[in-house]
């Protein structure tokens, strides 16, 4: 390009787009609006200007854009993490379910479990976030391009009802972008930015992410140190039982109403923890989108599944390199947390039991194991 004109991968967008419509480039810091298409040319003039160089964002708002759900680099990157045995891929702007289920049947050719978490960054996203969410393993609440292509007011609303139906799903949610912006050249946050990260929090996220802040800032241990604090201190006051006692059940739902009832056992006797062995990471993710109060402790002998479960909201999860019997498992796990200074004699702990794999190969939860006192 130069100072009249630049190129973008994108070859048809100029046949997506209208005269009278506008796009960003970079995050929205340059403004252009479209006057005139011609000979596959997008002819635009310049209301927000600014510095232009290679490989900006460029977002078109309220355009269905005719994209592949998925590049050939996408398949390689994809294949990529796959040989490389990740524990998450995170697809970018997620217009459909069927962009997830591309990456799936890739995933599943190479019989490998890698979860999926859709990043929810336009309006189209949006529109079919339901049933995104249906067919996701997480939801990544990716502010960011969000912000551009919607009104940024709306940015916080969307926000919360995205939080709110996904870990409901019991299923991951991440709250991203620019939470701790002001740290990429400054020792501490602004008193806006501990509101936003707090806010999240209580929204119920499962996960508060960073990006620039440690990717190109000048204070990225720092950083990490703030929202931590930040995270533990509003976790603190915020009081569990009582969101949970209001929590509503699906009457349909077998796996939610048999944990509900197990976490509301938690609640009567006042159990310090819950305990519970999984293979497969579901019954520990319903019990966590419940959000007790208590600590859910998790043993589990696939370390994949261990590092899948970090993610989690409210999951300590515990690797165990030997293979036991689920309850001879849970017992160790007892005993090391012990040893660890998070549980002392006396205390009684509930322990999640009676799994087995349904039709579905999910793992299910159909009572409670046992209570022990410590």
């Amino acid at each position: 390009g130069n100072e009249k004109s630049a190129s973008i991968s994108y070859k048809t967008l100029c046949e997506d787009v209208e005269v009278g419509g506008k796009i960003l480039i970079d995050d929205g810091l340059i403004t252009l609006k479209i006057t005139d298409i011609e000979d596959g040319n997008i002819v635009t003039k310049v209301l927000v200007g600014g510095p232009l160089s290679s490989n900006k964002s460029v977002n078109v708002p309220d355009v269905k854009l005719n994209l592949p759900s998925l590049t050939e680099k996408d398949i390689a990157d994809i294949e990529g993490g796959i040989v490389n045995d990740v524990d998450y891929i995170a697809a970018s702007f997620v217009r459909r379910k069927e962009d997830v289920l591309a990456i799936r049947e890739i995933l599943d050719k190479h019989d490998s479990n890698i979860k999926i978490i859709s990043k929810i960054e336009n309006r189209e996203g949006l529109e079919n976030f339901d049933e995104i969410l249906s067919v996701s393993d997480g939801i990544m609440v990716a502010r960011g391009d969000l912000g551009v292509e919607i009104p940024f007011s709306e940015v916080p609303i969307v926000q919360k009802i995205m939080i709110k139906k996904t870990y409901a799903e019991a299923k991951v949610v991440i709250t991203a972008t620019q939470m701790m912006e002001s740290m990429i050249s400054s020792p501490n946050p602004t008193r806006a930015e501990v509101s936003d990260v707090a806010n999240a929090i209580f929204d119920g996220t499962g996960a508060i992410m960073l990006s620039g802040e440690t990717a190109v800032g000048k204070y990225p241990v720092e950083c990490i140190k703030r929202m931590s604090a930040i995270a533990e201190d509003v976790e603190a006051s915020i009081d569990y039982w009582k969101r949970f006692k209001a929590r509503e059940i699906p009457k349909n739902n077998f796996e939610f109403i048999i944990n509900h009832a197990m976490c509301t056992t938690a609640l009567d006797i006042d159990v310090k923890a819950i305990f519970c062995y999984t293979h497969t990471s579901d019954t520990p993710r319903i019990v966590a989108s419940l959000q007790p109060k208590c600590p859910i402790f998790v043993s589990t002998s696939n370390y994949k599944v261990y590092n899948q479960l970090s993610l989690v909201w409210g999951l300590n999860p515990k690797f165990m390199e030997e293979e036991k019997k689920p309850k001879s498992m849970i017992l160790d796990d007892i005993s090391e947390r012990v040893e660890e200074g998070l549980l002392k004699k006396g205390d009684i702990v509930l322990i999640a039991g009676g799994k087995y794999i349904g039709s579905d190969k999910r793992e299910v939860n159909k009572s409670i194991g046992g209570i022990y006192k410590i």
